[in-house]
């Protein structure tokens, strides 16, 4: 038997107004990104694409998705991500767009680019907090990232 190998694209959906991130769900994200790599591709791509193609995580607080394709044809997909301009659920259209935030080969390693990256975001934060609440609120979130990380890295040591 042959394994087939996988990519994961880790992307997050950014809208103007947050509330429409509840709105979303992984069947709309589903269809949206196969029309778009019909529209860039052709019939040729989507065909390719559809072979292997699923939505494995939405987070609709925080608008972060894990798309698994296969590893010859992810690259149809990475570039059909910009030509995504809406995304419609419950006959309701929410504009937006999906960000390629990292490519990796497993989940695992979309999970650890996930933590730095919202660690990098957190620090971003810092100088832009209005009251000393915000800032403790922040620190505590970075020491919490910091804190799962370090825990993660000695057992994988161990």
């Amino acid at each position: 038997m042959v394994r087939l190998k996988s990519r994961y694209l880790l992307c997050g959906v950014c809208v103007s107004d947050r509330r429409n991130l509840s709105l979303l769900d992984d069947r709309a994200i589903y269809t949206a990104t196969k029309a778009a790599v019909a529209r860039a591709h052709g019939d040729y791509g989507a065909a390719l694409s559809s072979l292997g193609f699923s939505v494995k995580y939405l987070n609709a607080h925080t608008g972060i998705v894990f798309l698994r394709c296969r590893k010859s044809h992810y690259r149809l997909i990475w570039s059909a991500l910009p030509f995504i301009t809406s995304l419609e659920n419950r006959g309701q259209r929410v504009p937006c767009f999906l960000n390629c935030l990292h490519v990796g080969g497993t989940i695992r390693t979309c999970q650890k680019f996930l933590v730095r990256y919202n660690t990098q975001q957190l620090h971003r934060m810092l100088p832009l907090c209005q009251s000393e609440a915000e800032r403790s609120e922040i620190r505590k979130s970075v020491l919490s990232c910091t804190l799962k990380k370090e825990a993660d890295d000695e057992e994988e040591d161990e």
